[in-house]
């Protein structure tokens, strides 16, 4: 595929040198691509990522893979910290949920198809670790939503999904709940990935992780709120990676 370069000097050093072994998905969250690029090749913002994917399907490299990219910010994935040393940050341009969240185009996801197929050619990457911004940081991120097509880029082999469970009536799960029910959505959130310790209390961490792997997995209703889909559903996650 064709890149252009357009070389952001946010930067540093991978942690040891290691090479990456996940990629993170985001969107930009801005009006433009072109001001997505700005800003990442801004030395005083202090962000990047190793590429951005326009809406028309053009890909420019920001940050060369083995380097560090400035894109994960706080985050926690399935025991890691560090997302920034051990990820490849991919932007796709869409303005997000602030400025009404449109649908991705087919062209740039047929790009980030075929720069994911690069990229799994070059690193040791496993769907599993083919993760949203929303899910290693969910209590500050919506990125890249509900709208975004993982079912296609699990059809490829670049991410895991699992057709959601139904919505149907049922008990539910929600803010202000205590006890066994909460550890064990907990202990199955943590499993999948999320960064939650299991204290058995509904609160607003545990809320931001479902709320997260709802945008993920069951995008038909996002309210943090662990009904029998959500929870079936993550059952059937963990059960795929």
């Amino acid at each position: 595929m064709k890149i252009s370069g357009r070389w952001s000097p946010n930067f540093d050093t991978r942690a040891d040198n290691c090479a990456p072994d996940m990629v993170v998905v985001h969107y930009t969250g801005m009006e433009s691509a072109e001001a997505a690029l700005e800003r990442m090749c801004d030395p005083e913002a202090k962000v990047s990522a190793h590429y951005l994917i326009d809406e028309q399907g053009h890909a420019f490299a920001l940050v060369p893979e083995p380097e560090r990219a400035w894109h994960a910010g706080v985050a926690l994935w399935d025991g890691d910290t560090d997302i920034n040393s051990l990820s490849i940050g991919i932007e796709l341009a869409n303005p997000g949920h602030e400025f009404g969240y449109p649908d991705f185009p087919d062209a740039q996801i047929s790009s980030l198809l075929e720069l994911m197929t690069e990229i799994f050619g070059r690193w040791p990457i496993v769907p599993a670790r083919v993760v949203g911004h929303s899910d290693i940081a969910p209590s500050r991120k919506a990125d890249p939503g509900e709208k975004f097509p993982w079912a296609r880029l699990a059809d490829a082999g670049y991410a895991v999904w699992v057709d959601p469970a139904p919505i149907v009536a049922g008990p539910t799960l929600g803010p202000g709940d205590k006890g066994d029910s909460v550890r064990d959505l907990q202990t199955a959130l943590a499993l999948a990935g999320y960064g939650i310790e299991p204290d058995g209390v509904y609160g607003a961490t545990t809320r931001a992780a479902v709320t997260a792997f709802q945008r993920r997995q069951r995008p038909q209703s996002v309210d943090g709120i662990a009904d029998l889909s959500t929870l079936k559903t993550l059952v059937s996650f963990i059960g795929a990676l």
